[in-house]
């Protein structure tokens, strides 16, 4: 009975080398599934992300974008464990065998981000409006017809940065939270314009009326007024002329310049701060062909009497007369415009090649001097070279 007692208590050398690599086994496996969660929640993270020098650019913009809160596996990365998996060793090897010398070229993406990432959060079958409350987008109908999310909103975490040449090695150093933030501050790069959809619905013979997308008329509250039109629309343009551009400028037939706004490419390029355009709303008023409208009429002011008194009424305030008339330009053939070359021609007419037959040598002279008068009459040159 003791001999059997003995046998029982003292297990063979084999069982317990079996139990020792069992257990060894265990904790192998546990290690291994612990490290693998902790780099695989590691990978997920975006400050994995921004630890790689070339991703600055689109870690900054993702982190001012309306998708700050959502992680770049969340779109980057395809569903399933396997998939998964692949993607964070491919990853890692690229992280470790990148060599930050191959080019100066931006990132570019080898494909898009797919419908199924957006529709994680999104159901594109209940999405009729943007928030603006204005505009009716039936997102299930373009999404019957194949319209991919991308295609509208492919600027709406990076802002297009690669597209606007902002993210090119030699600037890396540039980026941080200011220069993301400035960046995504660009409602065109970031927002579906209405280019976009014009364009699109040109394309495919769909109606661009106004009331297919808005619900509203859009205008302004401030517009709605009776005396904006003849009173008060000038004095509200000195303030909010920018405003006012972001809207009028597409009812223009005639192209603007110098109105808009410096882009961010040249802020986050030049670190210079560019010269700010010198045009007002007196200048827009007159560039504008939708403004030209009213303005190329006749107001109830010059009357028959007004003929006789407008050189003492310009005197006071000639930039209020530029918001109709270019003063120091002759009228161009068909446009309803009256300039003070209108009826007060230069009589130095460049056909004729005065300043070649001239007795005198002119080359130099700008305006009149004492000798010009030696010969000239002095009032009369001075109706004009004042």
């Amino acid at each position: 009975m003791d001999e059997e007692q003995k046998q029982l208590s003292n297990p063979p050398r084999s069982r317990l080398r079996l139990y020792k690599l069992m257990t060894l086994t265990v904790l192998f496996l546990a290690l291994f599934f612990s490290l693998g969660a902790f780099g695989l929640e590691a990978t997920s993270s975006s400050k994995f992300c921004s630890s790689c020098h070339e991703m600055q650019p689109e870690y900054y913009t993702w982190k001012a974008s309306s998708h700050s809160e959502v992680d770049c596996v969340n779109c980057h990365t395809e569903p399933g464990i396997k998939q998964t998996a692949k993607d964070k060793v491919d990853l890692i090897v690229k992280a470790v065998k990148k060599n930050y010398n191959e080019s100066a070229a931006p990132i570019r993406m080898p494909k898009e981000i797919p419908d199924s990432a957006c529709e994680k959060c999104h159901n594109v079958n209940q999405r009729e409006f943007t928030v603006s409350g204005d505009i009716i987008i039936p997102h299930d109908k373009h999404k019957d017809k194949d319209i991919e999310c991308i295609q509208c909103h492919n600027g709406v975490v990076h802002g297009e940065i690669a597209d606007r040449k902002m993210t090119y090695q030699t600037d890396y150093g540039k980026w941080d939270s200011k220069t993301g933030a400035m960046a995504m501050s660009d409602l065109k790069f970031t927002s579906p314009d209405m280019d976009t959809c014009i364009d699109c619905h040109k394309a495919r013979k769909v109606t661009t009326e106004c009331s297919a997308c808005h619900s509203t008329g859009m205008v302004p509250k401030s517009h709605i007024k009776e005396d904006f039109k003849l009173k008060t629309h000038g004095k509200q343009a000195v303030e909010e002329l920018e405003e006012c551009h972001q809207c009028h400028k597409d009812m223009s037939t005639e192209s603007l310049e110098g109105y808009d706004e410096v882009s961010v490419l040249t802020s986050f390029l030049n670190e210079e701060k560019p010269q700010s355009t010198q045009k007002n709303h007196f200048d827009y008023a007159r560039d504008n062909t939708f403004c030209q409208d009213c303005h190329n009429k006749r107001p109830a002011s010059h009357d028959s009497k007004f003929f006789g008194n407008h050189g003492s009424v310009a005197n006071k305030n000639q930039e209020s007369c530029q918001a109709c008339h270019d003063v120091k330009k002759s009228s161009n053939p068909g446009e309803n415009q009256v300039n003070c070359s209108s009826c007060h021609p230069s009589k130095h007419s460049q056909k004729q090649n005065w300043k070649v037959n001239h007795p005198i040598s002119l080359d130099g002279v700008k305006k009149p001097s004492e000798t010009c008068y030696t010969c000239h009459v002095e009032k009369s040159c001075k109706t004009c070279h004042k």
